[in-house]
């Protein structure tokens, strides 16, 4: 077995475990630095900070699990080599409060040191996933924001 495949199958285990909410698990696949980042509107979803560490990464975590009754996903493409890898994923969310499903799409990317999970970078179709998570068609305000001046 190749570092890469390797590593995609340490990749799938991470999901997995998150997406059952066993973060303790998840982190464990983690190094104690681990550096998250994802590309989201933060004003609207605060809680989607760059993270440090496993401690942060917890608390996004728990926040996630606090707002969310259940994960899926399905990574179509996963792409793995050395100690990097790709992923494309489609992302399932349902809400706590109604019921409603989340769904969006996403980039992750993965680096490893020494077995484990050091860097996640996501990159998620934020207009999409605002809309949702706001219920609410948010181009009316974009473009009234703009005729006033901001």
């Amino acid at each position: 077995m190749t570092v890469g495949s390797l590593n995609r199958q340490r990749v799938l285990h991470l999901l997995d475990s998150f997406a059952r909410g066993d973060i303790e698990a998840a982190l464990a696949c983690c190094t104690d630095d681990v550096d998250f980042l994802t590309h989201a509107p933060i004003d609207v979803l605060p809680h989607m900070v760059p993270r440090h560490g496993k401690q942060e990464l917890r608390e996004l975590w728990q926040t996630v699990w606090s707002r969310y009754s259940e994960i899926r996903y399905k990574a179509p493409h996963i792409l793995a080599e050395g100690d990097e890898v790709a992923t494309y994923m489609h992302a399932y969310f349902k809400k706590r409060s109604n019921d409603r499903v989340v769904q969006f799409d996403m980039a992750v990317f993965y680096s490893f040191r020494g077995g484990l999970v050091a860097q996640i970078r996501e990159i998620i179709d934020s207009y999409d996933l605002v809309q949702q998570v706001l219920e609410r068609e948010i181009g009316p305000l974009i473009i009234g924001a703009r005729a006033d001046g901001g």
